[in-house]
């Protein structure tokens, strides 16, 4: 089957674009009729290519192709998720051991399917990084946890965090009022850490266990140590000035998206055993626990919604771009 398409594009002055799109549906692929995508500060590095943009979308199977049902439980009706993963092969030796997010004949958003993205009326996805949401959890708020949520429970989820443990928050945004929450609902300490003390009574009634100041401050007195170190801000920090608070073998991710060199205090890393962690996501098992975690629990990211319109679009990334939005944005068809 074939489809036609609104897509909305980046351009080389930044401009969005409207255009339209056509694919044939593969055999492995589902046509997903898309109602809503989150809108992820990552969005704004790709925004002076011209490709599809977005990469958190939630829409409901239309069609499903030939070998759909010898792979995958999906089927027409269902309502799914998709995130930056576009498609993964199912035979190198990441997929074949539960690593799926590392596959090394992936597709992702930005150097695949350059046509495509979830800020559109529809596309065709491989079903392989197709996901169910839970009737518990609705669509506008199942945008963000297609990546920002899955950014933030990977770390938790696949690196052995457990009930009693401490984890830092670096910032408090997108993905970080999101890791409050997960924090807490798994019996874990959140401990968030935020420039200045505006966002103070909101990180606890998030669910923080501490609040810390960081602006101006040059040395933490009275910190317990923290065992887990989750960096979600917009900028890569001064990791020095946290190093003192880490317990021995902490674990450090940096998920902040940079092309940047990142200077690291070595000596401390030998002595302390930390390890710093590259994360971008969460496996399919991951994804699918973090979803039913979230409808468990009730887990939402706060919203701010826009129309899934080239005026909505470049409202919501402006904003996002200033560094104003409360806390995820949401466009809607």
């Amino acid at each position: 089957m074939s489809v036609d398409f609104t897509v909305f594009k980046g351009s080389k002055s930044g401009e969005i674009v409207e255009a339209i799109g056509h694919r044939d549906v593969g055999p492995r692929q589902a046509l997903v009729q898309i109602t809503h995508s989150g809108v992820c500060g990552t969005d704004q590095h790709f925004r002076h290519q011209g490709q599809g943009l977005g990469h958190e979308g939630v829409g409901i199977i239309k069609v499903i192709g030939s070998m759909v049902p010898e792979i995958s439980d999906l089927k027409v009706g269902d309502r799914v998720g998709m995130g930056w993963v576009q498609k993964v092969c199912l035979h190198c030796k990441p997929c074949l051991t539960g690593q799926h997010s590392k596959c090394l004949n992936s597709e992702q958003f930005g150097t695949a399917n350059l046509d495509q993205g979830s800020f559109s009326t529809g596309l065709a996805w491989d079903v392989s990084a197709l996901f169910k949401i839970p009737d518990a959890i609705d669509s506008p708020s199942a945008g963000p946890l297609m990546c920002g949520g899955a950014t933030v429970w990977g770390p938790l989820y696949e690196h052995g965090a457990k009930a009693g443990d401490r984890v830092g928050i670096l910032g408090i945004g997108g993905l970080g009022h999101l890791a409050i929450q997960f924090v807490n609902k798994m019996g874990m300490e959140a401990i968030a850490f935020s420039g200045t003390e505006s966002k103070k009574d909101e990180a606890f009634k998030l669910g923080a266990s501490e609040f810390h100041a960081t602006k101006g401050v040059t040395k933490f007195e009275g910190i317990e140590p923290i065992d887990f170190f989750l960096i979600t801000t917009n900028v890569l920090p001064d990791l020095s000035l946290y190093v003192p608070v880490l317990a021995p073998f902490a674990k450090v991710f940096p998920l902040t998206t940079s092309f940047d060199a990142w200077p690291v205090p070595i000596f401390p890393l030998l002595v302390y055993g930390y390890s710093i962690i590259g994360s971008g996501g969460a496996h399919p098992q991951s994804m699918r626990a973090m979803l039913t975690f979230a409808a468990t629990h009730k887990i939402r990211p706060i919203l701010e919604k826009f129309p899934m319109t080239k005026e909505g679009i470049t409202a919501a990334m402006k904003k996002l771009d200033e560094g104003n939005m409360r806390y995820r944005a949401i466009v809607e068809v």
